[in-house]
């Protein structure tokens, strides 16, 4: 019976030190949220990186991106992407052509898409406090991130946090095919002085592109 208790109590305790971390490892996370949703605007520049082991696959992709709200304009690999909160404008200037597409087709994209970087974690996710990591002389606290639906492809995320900014250092997503991909800020501006015309996407510039619409 005493071994029984000790086992019982061994158990309470585990839950109750998964249950703390869980508490901690998201009031980190709302913290950065709240602290990005305080500013004016926020100006990235980033890398994308993707691996796969397996087949000895490396690449990363350099980029930019400026947030106000949910609004963004993102430069990426030769395209530049507007969202004005209602829809989304891809430009392709190498094939002239820009695609159209509403907020809510966006849904079952990308997880971390510039409108959700500060806020993809909070549906679908348990949590739990990861390695504190010194990267390029900077504290980084990571938080560990499992989906919920047991359906997902993703296996893992791993949200890097640098101690002393509170600003999001990295995010890292392990998929189930074992591919991972690596999101390193390597720059991190508030409050810029950006032009109110920067989210709006001005057709007069694309006269001679093909545009394609939503139906």
């Amino acid at each position: 019976m005493k071994k029984i208790t000790i086992l019982i109590l061994a158990l309470i305790m585990t839950s109750v030190g998964f249950a703390q971390q869980a508490n901690q490892a998201k009031k980190l996370l709302d913290e950065i949220a709240t602290k990005a949703a305080s500013y004016k605007n926020i100006y990235i520049e980033f890398n994308n990186s993707l691996e796969n082991k397996e087949e000895q696959v490396s690449m990363t992709s350099k980029g930019n991106v400026t947030l106000k709200g949910e609004n963004f304009f993102l430069n990426y690999m030769g395209t530049q992407t507007i969202f004005d909160g209602k829809k989304q404008y891809l430009i392709i200037p190498e094939d002239e052509e820009v695609i159209i597409k509403n907020a809510s087709s966006n849904e079952d994209d990308d997880l971390i898409t510039p409108s959700k970087i500060f806020s993809f974690y909070k549906e679908g996710f348990t949590y739990s406090m990861g390695d504190l990591k010194t990267i390029k002389g900077r504290k980084i606290q990571f938080v560990k991130l499992n989906p919920i639906d047991s359906n997902s492809d993703i296996k893992n995320v791993h949200v890097g946090i640098d101690a002393k900014t509170k600003h999001i250092n990295q995010i890292i997503t392990q998929g189930l095919d074992n591919n991972i991909t690596t999101i390193s800020i390597l720059s991190f501006k508030t409050n810029q002085p950006i032009s109110e015309n920067l989210f709006i996407f001005d057709t007069d510039k694309y006269k001679d592109y093909e545009i394609s619409e939503p139906n």
